[in-house]
């Protein structure tokens, strides 16, 4: 026997409202760019110079990478209010 598909309102629905695009809106990426720079510059700041116990490689490189990625976890979850409501 030959099955038939059978659409429903809502597998219709669905179908309708798929714009395409991107995924996050324009704010995340600029959030998640601003991110990867910070993480970048943290870990040009623990290159540093030979000094190995420096405040800047033991201290503040570390801080500044964790704050890059936190950055980047906001980036993915930011979610920007709706104007419908």
């Amino acid at each position: 026997m030959a099955q038939t598909n059978k659409t429903t309102k809502s597998s219709t629905a669905k179908a309708g409202n798929y714009k395409g695009g991107f995924v996050f809106g324009n704010i995340n990426y600029q959030l998640f760019a601003a991110s990867v720079a910070i993480v970048i510059i943290g870990f040009f700041l623990m290159s540093g110079t030979s000094d190995i116990y420096s405040f800047t490689k033991i201290t503040l490189a570390p801080i500044v990478v964790v704050l890059g990625f936190a950055i980047g976890f906001v980036a993915i979850l930011y979610r920007p209010k709706s104007k419908n409501v």
